[in-house]
């Protein structure tokens, strides 16, 4: 079988997966999970094999008319570089490993099927992405997970958090949505094709007449799927939906597909350094701003989801300095250890019965009770934190490469100013990172208090996903070597300065945040709770209360006794913890620039169509009713009075036309 048609299979076998479970998961509920998970490992096999054939040579391109459109034509395209395949392995390799996961963590869940076929087809979606040569069959892709999101975020749709936060993760998507579809368009129109191979030719030639309209067209889309700056906030609400859907979401599809996209289509961005500016910018705030909001949250969800928007700043600086290899490689990267941390995080919520921080800080014996958990989340923590030899420090130390070296002149792919930007950013949110990471770590894990309550071991479809993952979270830095013949040959491995760097920062952040977490953790036993103490409490019970999953997917447990929890963030904050604890205002930001300003002028159109239109319509309507009513007067049935009014009539004419006579005869 060719390379071609094995490529082709992998997005069709979820595909099929998806509508077989939708078709027969109600009808016959033994084939579901046979269905969620065996399509979704073959096409997970076969990703690898379509790798492997490909082995990082030159990119493999096919082509079939799909359909004329009378001008820019639409092609059903495959196009698989390094890129592509390594990238459609790590959708395969964590989508399999969610739909595992998935069978005992949903096992009780009455919508389990429909919840299975969803992440296939969602999982399908990305794939296409990933393999496709097309940009319109691209966007089908990019589509369907937006709404496959929406359906999963809002999985338990009987609340209010969920169908809120799946409403807002639709809509902010498509606001970026509509400026990429315009984007594509006149890309394709300056480039004559949808094709990404003749696009891409179109570029090399300088045949785009409009390439920072274009670029930052576009980048406003990636902004919205990628969760970047201004557009991410519909991610950390997007914690609403189920534990494994937030590790799908935030490892290997959905927000990795605008990343993907930019690498697909760099040099259409490079074409501008405009553009370029603009989204290191975007990635320099993204970082910092997404880093300082995870410390300040208490869902340990939310501070993943945090920390995946911070991760995707790192991302997209790598792209917006010009080394798409170093911003793929951290994908890569990311996309395992970030999958095992939602997938720990499922099991410690699982076992707690919360998912507030500070309530497990008030816990004592956790770690016993989920060892599995507690070594695979500390090691990809470690990853997250960029500690070496973890995969994360490698494939960080990547980026910062790259951001140094065009910093300092040696590369003149983007302006300076941009890799100045990415490489401040970048060590500072190294900083961050290693400190909410330790934060994370310390509430979840080394909590006192009440014993954590015993409920046996979690299921081996839980726990067995967690030591897969594991091993590439510890040793997938080890192939920065050898991974880059696979993209633009461009060496991934650190330097000196950047490795003293990051480090470093990574260093001083963990023994920060240490040491006051051990000065918050004695002061409750050698003075009084405070008010703030108490209110962090009371925060902490309110947000386990806001997850929709807790109630459906944990044991009975007994109340967390109510006290003050030793939370470090807070200190390392000081003043700046209340207003990054809600994302720095920006969802009260954009619903008084926007949303009220919006339904101000709904109201407005209302008000002008029921009493000015509606006044016009009813007007035009009553005057031929009063004239009718007139009319409907003279008509008695008495014959003498018609006979009458007929020769009145007459006489009138007559008499008018004797007087227009005389008058014309005097003229």
């Amino acid at each position: 079988m060719s390379t071609t048609t094995l490529a082709v299979l992998v997005p069709l076998l979820p595909f099929l997966g998806a509508v077989a479970g939708l078709l027969f998961g109600r009808t016959a509920p033994g084939f579901v999970r046979p269905l969620a998970i065996l399509p979704t490992l073959g096409a997970a096999v076969l990703a690898v094999i379509v790798a492997v054939r490909q082995g990082g040579g030159p990119a493999i391109s096919t082509a079939t008319l799909l359909t004329p459109t009378g001008s820019v034509p639409i092609d059903l395209s495959l196009y698989l570089d390094g890129f592509a395949v390594l990238v459609a392995v790590l959708v395969g390799l964590v989508a399999t490993c969610v739909q595992l996961y998935s069978t005992a963590y949903l096992r009780e869940d009455p919508r389990y099927p429909s919840y299975a076929a969803l992440v296939s087809l969602f999982t399908s979606a990305m794939l296409l992405v990933v393999y496709s040569g097309d940009l319109m069959v691209l966007l089908v892709g990019w589509e369907v997970m937006g709404i496959c999101s929406y359906f999963l975020v809002g999985h338990y749709w009987e609340t209010e958090a969920a169908r809120s936060a799946s409403l807002k993760a639709f809509l902010v998507t498509k606001l970026g949505d509509v400026p990429f579809l315009i984007g594509l368009f006149a890309l394709a129109a300056d480039a004559g094709s949808f094709q990404i191979t003749k696009i891409l030719g179109t570029v090399a030639a300088g045949g785009l007449d409009h390439p920072t309209l274009i670029a930052l067209l576009l980048l406003a889309g990636v902004a919205g799927k990628s969760a970047q700056f201004p557009l991410h906030t519909w991610l950390p609400d997007a914690m609403a939906g189920p534990t494994p859907v937030s590790a799908l979401i935030h490892a290997a599809t959905m927000v990795a597909a605008g990343v993907y996209f930019i690498a697909r289509l760099l040099p259409v961005f490079a074409a501008s350094s405009a553009a370029l500016v603009v989204m290191a910018v975007m990635a320099a705030v993204t970082m910092v701003g997404s880093a300082l909001a995870a410390l300040a949250q208490d869902d340990i969800k939310r501070v993943l989801a945090y920390s995946t928007i911070g991760q995707l700043g790192y991302m997209t600086g790598a792209l917006a300095v010009g080394d798409r290899g170093a911003a793929i490689f951290h994908l890569l990267s990311h996309g395992v250890f970030k999958a095992l941390l939602f997938l720990g995080a499922g099991v410690i919520i699982h076992a707690a019965g919360t998912n507030s921080l500070a309530a497990m800080s008030r816990m004592d014996g956790l770690t016993k009770r989920i060892p599995d958990a507690f070594w695979t989340m500390t090691i990809a923590l470690l990853a997250l934190a960029a500690i070496p030899p973890f995969a994360g420090f490698f494939s960080k130390e990547a980026v910062l490469v790259a951001a140094e070296q065009t910093a300092t002149g040696h590369s003149d792919f983007a302006p300076s100013s941009a890799g100045w930007l990415v490489l401040v950013a970048g060590v500072l949110t190294a900083l961050l990172t290693a400190a909410y990471a330790t934060r994370l770590w310390l509430m979840a894990f080394r909590g006192r208090g009440a014993a954590a309550p015993d409920h046996g071991k979690e299921p081996v479809a839980m726990t067995g996903v967690l030591w897969l993952l594991a091993v590439p979270s510890i040793g997938f830095g080890l192939a920065a070597g050898p991974i880059a013949d696979w993209f633009d040959g461009e060496e991934l491995t650190p330097t000196l300065v950047t490795s003293v760097l990051g480090t470093g920062a990574a260093v001083i952040g963990v023994m920060l945040t240490y040491a006051l977490w051990q000065r918050a953790a004695a002061r409750p036993a050698t003075a009084p709770a405070t008010a703030g103490a108490a209110s962090a409490a009371t925060a902490a019970a309110e947000s386990a209360a806001e997850a929709p999953e807790v109630a459906e997917v944990t044991h009975d447990h007994p109340a967390v006794p109510a006290g003050p929890a030793p939370d470090p963030g807070r200190a390392l904050l000081g003043p700046l913890h209340r207003h990054a604890a809600d994302g720095f205002h920006l969802d009260a930001v954009y619903d008084r620039l926007f949303v009220r300003p919006v339904r101000a002028a709904a109201s407005l159109v209302r008000f002008l169509d029921r009493e000015v239109v509606d006044t016009y319509v009813r007007g035009a309507g009553a005057g031929p009713r009063l004239l009718g009513s007139l009319v409907r007067r003279a008509q008695t049935g008495n014959v003498q009075s018609y006979l009458s009014a007929l020769l009145a009539g007459a006489v009138v004419l007559a008499i008018a036309t004797a007087v227009l006579a005389n008058v014309n005869a005097g003229s």
